[in-house]
């Protein structure tokens, strides 16, 4: 059975900085491909970011470009968001999401194409 496993969340005022952590465990894949997504009350589930264990590169939401980052461990299965210059607009559940095929850059961004979720971790953004 796959676990997701969301940690880190918390309270930041603006300008704050906060570390998201993701581990897959369970399955029987050695490899998965995981992203980040976050869903604020009143709004659809938002794409964050992306790292591909293809070649390294990262993809992000056009909110979050410039001031988030994500890093990962491949052989942990292991991803990480870095979230720097935290605004008020940031609040919001993030959930991490995984799947075990990889997937044409095009879908990234589509939650219904990742088939592993996290329970999420609520972070709050509030002077």
């Amino acid at each position: 059975q796959v676990q997701v496993i969301e940690s880190g969340g918390g309270t930041a005022q603006p300008g704050d900085s906060l570390r998201l952590s993701c581990r897959v465990s369970g399955g029987t894949s050695s490899t998965y491909y995981m992203a980040w997504f976050r869903h604020a009350p009143g709004e659809e589930r938002e794409f964050v970011g992306y790292l591909n264990w293809n070649g390294g590169h990262t993809y992000y939401g056009d909110s979050v470009k410039g001031r988030f980052t994500v890093s990962g461990d491949k052989a942990k299965n292991s991803v990480f968001l870095q979230m720097n210059s935290l605004e008020p607009e940031d609040t919001a559940v993030y959930y991490c999401a995984a799947r075990i095929n990889r997937m044409i850059l095009s879908g990234i961004r589509r939650p219904e194409n990742w088939n592993f979720w996290g329970q999420g971790t609520q972070v709050t953004v509030s002077s």
